[in-house]
């Protein structure tokens, strides 16, 4: 495909707005049309970002002929019905995190890509994260074997607003959204399977029908262990901050940055081509269509994960 890659995104929350920001910096791409549920707020965005359409129903943009590629930065609870929607209307799409709240939904998504050969990507970003790719490439060139990742993801949402301190029209979960970052990345990391998963969680919140704590131990195939902590409770630092413990070297991980063991920051820029983990995401979705290629982090690569978020749900219940 050498035109313009032309693209409906869906959400225009805090995360849409990162995805918008990320494609800006990529060429050959033009986001054409913009959904979410409030449409003057979605009217303003679309002004801001130079977007003609506008729409508060995804199907009128999967009606569009001229769309080729869909994102959706919708809420978790509609991301496997969007997402077999947007490719029964022939469209790539990249959904971000989860890639559902159920494995049946997942693996509806997962048997629709292998039928249709559409590119379908979940935006696992820590895949992308530079900080997160020079330990992979440390991997990859035999010099870092992870013994342990030690994970704490940490926000305060004790009433239900989005990363920009907005209200939110949904209730976001521990296991099942910010979880699945780690289940995945563990495995990924580790080149090898998840094997032994248990977890624990706390009260569950008389409001957000939530638990709002939780803990999770992992264990890999060749051996390595992962322990990861989340709360909703936690009232400052925020965020999510990966300590990979290995044979040769400690790193710390917080977003796009690393650090090693003492904390000295390590140089991350030669990379990629961006220091931006959502940019680089988008590029490798984008790259995929182009190539008549998988995605990394295409729906099939991260079925595991959602098979161990499963079982662990099933131990919660």
């Amino acid at each position: 495909m050498s035109k313009t890659i032309k693209v409906a995104l869906a959400g225009a929350g805090a995360f849409g707005i990162k995805h918008l920001d990320g494609i800006k910096n990529i060429d050959g791409v033009e986001v054409v049309s913009l959904i979410s549920r409030d449409l003057e707020k979605t009217k303003e965005v679309a002004a801001k970002y130079g977007i003609a359409h506008v729409s508060t129903d995804l199907a009128a943009s999967l009606a569009l002929k001229d769309v080729d590629a869909v994102i959706l930065c919708t809420p978790t609870q509609m991301h496997a019905e969007q997402s077999i929607a947007c490719m029964k209307a022939g469209k790539h799409v990249q959904v971000e995190i989860p890639l559902a709240d159920t494995l049946k939904g997942a693996q509806e998504v997962v048997a629709l890509q292998k039928q249709t050969g559409l590119v379908a990507m979940c935006g696992h970003t820590r895949r992308f994260n530079p900080s997160h790719q020079y330990v992979h490439k440390e991997i990859a060139a035999g010099r870092f074997n992870i013994q342990q990742m030690d994970v704490q993801t940490y926000f305060f949402r004790r009433s239900n607003m989005n990363a920009l301190g907005q209200p939110r029209s949904w209730t976001d979960h521990l296991l099942w959204h910010h979880a699945a970052h780690t289940v995945d990345l563990f495995a990924y990391q580790c080149g090898s399977p998840v094997v032994q998963a248990n977890a624990m969680q706390g009260p569950i919140h008389p409001g957000l029908g939530i638990a709002m704590d939780m803990s999770i131990q992992l264990k890999a195939a060749n051996g390595a262990i992962c322990t990861l902590s989340l709360s909703f409770n936690n009232d400052g630092p925020l965020g999510t901050f990966f300590r990979y413990i290995g044979d040769s070297a400690t790193y710390i991980a917080r977003y796009d940055d690393l650090f090693n063991g003492k904390e000295e920051k390590i140089d991350v820029s030669q990379v990629d081509v961006s220091m931006n983990g959502i940019e680089l995401q988008d590029r490798e979705f984008f790259a995929a269509i182009r190539e008549g290629r998988e995605p990394n982090s295409n729906v099939a690569q991260v079925l595991a994960c959602y098979e161990v978020l499963h079982k662990l749900e099933q131990q919660l219940n």
